[in-house]
């Protein structure tokens, strides 16, 4: 029985050892001196077998006269029954004429040996026909160069200051591009006349029905205070911060009398309700609004401009900015009329040069 076992184990061994195969192809027999030829080994073997390829140093010779320059591995290929194509290729050169016999190369598989076949390669050189020695030609004589660096000197560095400038040009460009431009605008704005404000005010005064309400304190401190902003416009003091009898005295060299008696009267009313809890009938609030309404219709100014124009004014960084932008500008154009005067002198000494 074990002997029968043996034989068994011996036929499937030797058929494994069957099914690997090795082989060396070369993609050109024949070359020239100094060219080069590839060789291919190829081993066929399980695709978990350890394939160990003849490893050669640049330089290296394969046979004397044969120089291994490059060994390079290729990608693997699956074949049939879970066996795998692994390959190397040999990239050859030689410097001597001759026919060359490659001797067999040993690849392992698993660490048997198998030989590839022999291979040849035959170096050929260029023939040259020594019969005919008139073809040849002696090496040429230095050729005389037709411009001499004197001569173009000087269009040269032109040429290299052209460039700089219109480097430096575009740089200032694109600083005055990203530096966006301050756009101010003039408004001509409509205003109120300061009669025109005092009467919207107490219109607003009388729609709140202030004159009819029971806090006469609040009725009385925006009528005043509506007066003490007209006067103050119409007639340029500061009435918001005087007394009522100081605004009094100040009117005196301009209105007359009995105007200044009732609006007397309004500010003593407005000053008793105001600081001493003086209640007032509601006959006298209407009193002292129409009072008020003369006294701003006896003194308003009429022919005086309602139109306002209102000019922006400029930070000192929007100031800067501006003239940083103007300077760019004057700088801008002072280099491109320089790179235009440039590049035509430039362009007219290269056409006389060539004349």
């Amino acid at each position: 029985m074990k002997k029968y076992l043996f034989v068994i184990l011996a036929m499937v061994t030797c058929a494994v050892h069957a099914q690997v195969s090795v082989e060396a192809s070369i993609d050109n027999i024949e070359m020239l001196v100094g060219q080069q030829a590839h060789v291919t080994l190829k081993a066929v073997a399980k695709e978990n077998s350890k394939v160990e390829f003849p490893s050669f140093q640049p330089s290296q010779y394969v046979t004397p006269g044969i120089e291994v320059l490059n060994c390079q591995p290729q990608e693997d290929k699956k074949t049939d029954n879970g066996f795998v194509e692994k390959s190397m290729v040999y990239t050859l050169t030689s410097f001597d004429d001759t026919l060359y016999y490659i001797p067999p190369m040993t690849v392992k598989v698993d660490g048997k040996p198998y030989q590839t076949k022999s291979l040849a390669l035959k170096v050929l050189t260029i023939e040259v026909d020594t019969t005919h020695v008139e073809q040849f030609f002696p090496p040429k004589g230095v050729q005389e160069n037709p411009f001499l660096w004197s001569e173009w000197s000087l269009i040269f560095w032109l040429s290299v200051l052209l460039l700089i400038v219109s480097v430096i040009t575009y740089y200032l460009y694109v600083r005055l591009r990203d530096n966006k431009p301050i756009i101010t605008h003039i408004r001509i704005v409509k205003k109120l006349l300061p009669h025109q404000k005092a009467l919207k005010e107490i219109e607003q005064i009388k729609a709140d029905k202030m004159v009819t309400s029971e806090n006469p304190k609040e009725y009385y401190t925006k009528l005043t205070d509506t007066l003490r902003k007209y006067i103050e416009e119409r007639y340029g003091f500061n009435a918001m911060e005087m007394t009522s009898s100081e605004i009094i005295e100040k009117l005196m060299a301009t209105q007359d009398q009995k105007s200044l008696d009732e609006l007397r009267h309004l500010f003593t009313t407005a000053d008793l309700v105001k600081f001493a809890k003086y209640s007032t009938l509601i006959n006298e609030n209407d009193m002292n609004l129409v009072s008020a309404i003369d006294f701003i219709n006896q003194t308003k100014l009429e022919n005086v401009p309602t139109e306002e124009t209102i000019k922006p004014q400029l930070s000192e960084e929007d100031q800067h900015s501006v003239k940083t932008r103007r300077l760019l500008k004057m700088f801008i154009s002072a280099l491109l009329v320089i790179s235009v005067a440039l590049l035509v002198y430039v362009v007219w000494s290269i056409i006389e040069l060539i004349k």
